[in-house]
């Protein structure tokens, strides 16, 4: 099904791209005939092969596996992209909050999960609204406790249709979600016994109990998600519903497939949404997709580059990306083009320290390796499509547009 994707009208409010391409359409931009040497640093990039490899890769995978991904919308806010992801078979797109749900509603996404709970009771009754006009739309959201199924039954109480609800399961030291199976049956009871609101299945977030892939962070993460399981097969759903078992997050995955597909009488569902873009620094390190899960590994899709402002010491140079342009939350970018070490950022500056017999000019452009693609996205309104990060002047071929 084809999204209502954004196209607006390019002009000085878009970060990096030249004034040339001011007046130009979104949808435009592939005809306009754009290198990387015409845009402005800093900028950020996404790779065509390298988004189109990732999808094959982890589609192939879960097809294979007989699970089902919702990957989460969130990673970046992006309809174009979230299209390349439904037309590869994706069963819904995840979201965050219900702002970003109306934003896939109006986008024209049919299946919207709320990865989390709603307790703002105007927005819940704003998800009735929508679900009363359209009949073919579904929305799902979670609850984690009886007072966010209070305000939900209120909310929703005298609803054309039904939203449909997941108890969400957490653990000791994770994040939200109930702390015991015993509880969520609590919680289950509760949604079942509201006319507004339909039990749907059970979900949580797997990434609190692992920082990392060894044998004990692997076990942890085993652990939980198999307490996913055992609630699921405690509950009683209604008559008519296929129950949805989700897990997400794009560090375990191959534990998700492998431990929630314990249970035969569910739909299980993969939140996973980092992984079309992938990185070259957080998920590079937890994604099992290479070696762990049989499959080639994901690449990097996304690259900045920035240009070298001034060179005040020796073995020092200042790079005019900084805080506003890329992530830091996690990992500093790597700088790719030249032998060095990002060690700071400032809001607009990159400290870029040498190794010893490197040397870069004032003007010129590094590329950069970045990690987290949740935290790049969100500092750009529209990013460009390049052919081929490796050339000497790669090709502009499009553009997408965020709605963050």
């Amino acid at each position: 099904m084809p999204l209502q994707i954004p196209d607006p009208l390019l002009g000085a409010w878009v970060k990096g791209f030249p004034a040339r391409a001011s007046g130009l359409h979104l949808s435009e931009v592939a005809g306009a005939e754009l290198h990387l040497s015409d845009l402005v640093t800093p900028v950020l990039t996404v790779h065509e092969d390298a988004l189109a490899h990732n999808e094959a890769t982890v589609f192939s995978w879960a097809r294979d596996r007989g699970v089902l991904l919702a990957p989460h919308g969130k990673t970046t806010m992006a309809p174009a992209l979230w299209q390349r992801l439904l037309d590869a078979g994706a069963w819904g797109i995840s979201v965050a909050t219900p702002w970003q749900a109306e934003v896939a509603v109006d986008a024209g996404v049919p299946t919207v999960l709320i990865a989390n709970a709603v307790t703002d009771a105007a927005a819940a009754a704003r998800l009735g609204e929508l679900l009363a006009a359209d009949e073919g739309l579904r929305i799902l959201c979670w609850a984690d406790s009886l007072a966010g199924v209070e305000i939900l039954a209120e909310a929703l109480a005298d609803a054309d249709r039904p939203l449909d609800v997941l108890v969400e399961l957490g653990g000791a030291a994770g994040r939200t979600g109930a702390r015991t199976v015993e509880e969520g049956e609590r919680i289950a009871g509760a949604i079942s016994s509201a006319p507004g609101l339909r039990l749907a299945g059970v979900a949580g977030y797997e990434g609190p109990f692992g920082p990392d892939r060894s044998d004990a962070s692997v076990a942890a993460v085993d652990r939980y998600l198999q307490t996913l399981v055992d609630l699921h097969e405690r509950l009683a759903y209604p008559e008519g519903i296929r129950p949805v078992l989700s897990a997400g997050g794009s560090s375990f995955p191959d534990r998700a497939a492998a431990v929630l597909a314990r249970s035969e009488r569910a739909d299980v569902v993969l939140r996973s949404g980092a992984f079309q873009i992938h990185d070259d620094g957080f998920y590079s390190r937890m994604s099992p997709f290479g070696e762990l899960t049989g499959t080639a590994p994901l690449r990097s899709a996304m690259h900045a580059w920035a240009r070298v402002l001034s060179q005040p010491e020796d073995g020092l140079a200042l790079l005019d990306a900084g805080r506003r342009d890329v992530p830091f939350d996690i990992d500093l970018p790597v700088p790719q083009s030249i032998a060095g070490e990002i060690t700071a950022l400032n809001d607009q500056h990159a400290f870029l320290r040498l190794d010893e017999g490197a040397a870069v000019s004032v003007g010129e452009v590094v590329r950069l390796g970045l990690s987290h693609p949740c935290t790049a996205f969100d500092k750009w309104k529209v990013v460009a499509v390049i052919d081929d990060p490796d050339a000497a002047d790669p090709r502009v071929i499009g553009a997408v547009a965020t709605c963050f």
